[in-house]
C-alpha cells in the first residue's frame, strides 16, 4: 500500500479521535498524530491554545499559532513519516483551522487559506469527517474534563456553526472528504471508516 496522509475531522465530542486511533491500529505501517501537535515544538503550542479562557486569543492570534504548529508538525512528522513510506493518520489538519478560525471566528477563511499556501502547501489524501449531532458532541466532550476543553467552552451555538463549516468543506471538495454519520455506536462508525479507508 502506497504511504498516505489521512485526516480525521469532526466537531468537539464527535468521536474521531477514538476512530483515529483505531485506524492506526488497523493499518500496518502508519503513525498516528495529532493537531495541533504532533511534534515537540508544536505539542508546546498546543497547551497555550487549548487551555485557558475561551476569549484568551483573538481569532487572528489563535490562526498564527495554529499555523506555527502545523508547520513545525509538518516539517517534523509528516513528510519525513511519508518519505519513508509511512502512512500518516492525523487527528486533525488544516480543515479544522479553516472551520474554527476561518468560519466561525471572525470570517478569516481568506487568511486561513493564505497562510495554508504559503506556510504548508499540503492537503491531504483522504480526509473523514465524523458528522454528530453538536448537542450530544459537547455533552460528550465537556464530560471528558481534559482540561483541553477551552473551545467546548464555546457553548453549543458555535459547536453547530463548526458542524456547518464542516459539511460545507466536503461539499466542496468531495473527492478528498467522506462524510461519516458519528451518531452510531462506535463499532458501527469504525465499519464505516473501514470501508472508506481499507
Amino acid at each position: 500500500m502506497t504511504a498516505r496522509f489521512i485526516t480525521f475531522e469532526g466537531i468537539d465530542g464527535s468521536g474521531k479521535s477514538t476512530q483515529a486511533r483505531r485506524l492506526g491500529d488497523a493499518l500496518p505501517n502508519a503513525i498516528l498524530t495529532r493537531e495541533p501537535g504532533g511534534s515537540t515544538g508544536a505539542e508546546e503550542i498546543r497547551r497555550l491554545l487549548v487551555e485557558g479562557e475561551p476569549d484568551r486569543w483573538s481569532a487572528e492570534t489563535e490562526l498564527l499559532l495554529f499555523t506555527a504548529a502545523r508547520r513545525d508538525h509538518l516539517e517534523k512528522t509528516i513528510r519525513p513519516a511519508l518519505e519513508r513510506g509511512i502512512t500518516v493518520i492525523s487527528d486533525r489538519f488544516a480543515d479544522s483551522t479553516r472551520v474554527y478560525q476561518g468560519a466561525t471566528r471572525g470570517d478569516l477563511r481568506s487568511k486561513v487559506d493564505a497562510l495554508h499556501s504559503l506556510m504548508i502547501e499540503r492537503e491531504p489524501d483522504l480526509t473523514i469527517l465524523i458528522d454528530m449531532d453538536p448537542k450530544t458532541a459537547l455533552q460528550r466532550g465537556l464530560a471528558r474534563s481534559s482540561g483541553e476543553d477551552r473551545f467546548e467552552d464555546m457553548g453549543l451555538e458555535f459547536q453547530q456553526a463548526l458542524r456547518t463549516g464542516f459539511l460545507d468543506l466536503a461539499k466542496q471538495d468531495p473527492a478528498r472528504w467522506r462524510v461519516i454519520d458519528g451518531n452510531r455506536s462506535i463499532e458501527d462508525v469504525w465499519r464505516s471508516v473501514q470501508a472508506a479507508v481499507l
